[in-house]
């Protein structure tokens, strides 16, 4: 078969022929139809994220694909079903703190990385082998567009973020980093689950004009300053009530003070969910005052992607209608055109742009 290659950080993709994978106990084979290129690809790819993978790897994070070969202990899938591979891969030996990994991405910790030595390859390729407990079946409409299905993976992280908090139908949630890639996804995943309002805070204007066109009253945008206190207030006004959900999405590059002044809207009671990736280039530290957490009773956390179950009602969710992928702009893209892919995914990475790469396409 043929896949795109990562050999070194710094290297453009090699698409060249490699084996086909097998599926032994516990492992499906899947055709990949579609795969999603997130925005930020060429920084983990150019070292500048400092990702753990570890080269020559066959990149890509999750897709959407038809089933090819299932190992002996499948019961329900079927050669020939559509499928979403789920790229969140845990550890089987402990169920309590189970050792993660981001099959084609990234991995924490050693036992993180031993998961991913074990299935080193993505979504990147004709064919890749995936764990039976991560693949999903689509419904039969999904293959009237796989491009668009496969963005699911975008969809997923601020998913999982907002079950994590609890979020109740009629409930304010202010989404920081609420103009980028996930962020958007973020304000969108919340209305779909019922949010009342969502405060959507950002320094790029037409960007939250955009948000503000696409879901009306329900958004309140909220342009900030920089100064922690000014946008505070702001974002406290815009929400014309207490904000009960704070989740941050801000990428590596934003400072902390951002995602803090967003945190302390939070009412008494409140729950704050950490998702971005504030603070993994340095900087100073997030820095909650104690005081207020505790005389407050907030519940802060923090969750990396989703779990398993969010896949099922992230899936029912979109072949309802509830949440509508059709205004999101796909732009496809051949396996022979990969590191394309990753450069219009770098420099389209606004909200509701998405990058797809179609190793089996057509």
């Amino acid at each position: 078969m043929r896949a795109a290659v990562l050999t070194g950080f710094g290297a453009p993709l090699s698409v060249r022929s490699v084996p086909e994978p097998r599926a032994d106990g516990g492992e499906v084979v899947v055709e990949v139809l579609a795969t999603c290129v997130l925005p930020y690809t060429g920084e983990v790819f150019g070292g500048r994220r400092d990702y753990p993978l570890e080269p020559p790897v066959v990149p890509g994070p999750g897709g959407v694909g038809r089933v090819v070969r299932v190992g002996p202990d499948a019961t329900r899938l079927r050669v020939g079903d559509l499928v979403w591979c789920d790229p969140t891969v845990r550890s089987r030996d402990d169920a309590l703190t189970p050792d993660i990994m981001l099959q084609g991405l990234s991995s924490r910790g050693e036992g993180g990385a031993r998961l991913a030595r074990h299935l080193p390859d993505g979504a990147f390729a004709e064919f890749m082998r995936v764990p039976t407990e991560n693949v999903h079946p689509l419904p039969p409409e999904a293959l009237d567009d796989p491009a668009r299905w496969s963005c699911l993976v975008v969809y997923a992280i601020p998913y999982g973020g907002l079950l994590a908090a609890g979020l109740e139908a009629g409930e304010t949630v202010l989404v920081s980093g609420s103009t980028g890639n996930l962020g958007s996804a973020a304000v969108a995943m919340a209305l779909a689950m019922g949010a009342g309002r969502v405060i959507a805070p950002g320094r790029d204007r037409a960007a939250l004009d955009l948000l503000a066109d696409r879901f009306g009253r329900r958004v309140r945008p909220v342009e900030l300053t920089g100064d922690e206190e000014t946008d505070r207030d702001a974002m406290s006004a815009a929400a014309r009530g207490p904000i009960d959900v704070v989740i941050d999405l801000l990428p590596p590059a934003a400072p902390s003070s951002v995602t803090r002044t967003a945190a302390m809207t939070v009412r008494e009671f409140g729950r704050v969910v950490l998702m971005g990736g504030v603070g993994m280039l340095g900087g100073a530290d997030l820095a909650l005052p104690y005081p207020w957490l505790m005389r407050n009773s907030v519940t802060v956390r923090g969750r990396w992607s989703c779990p398993r179950t969010a896949n099922v009602g992230l899936i029912r969710l979109i072949a309802s209608g509830t949440l509508d992928l059709s205004p999101d702009r796909i732009r496809t893209f051949p396996l022979d055109a990969v590191n394309d892919a990753i450069a219009y995914a770098a420099a389209h990475g606004g909200p509701f742009d998405r990058t797809v790469l179609t190793p089996r396409a057509g």
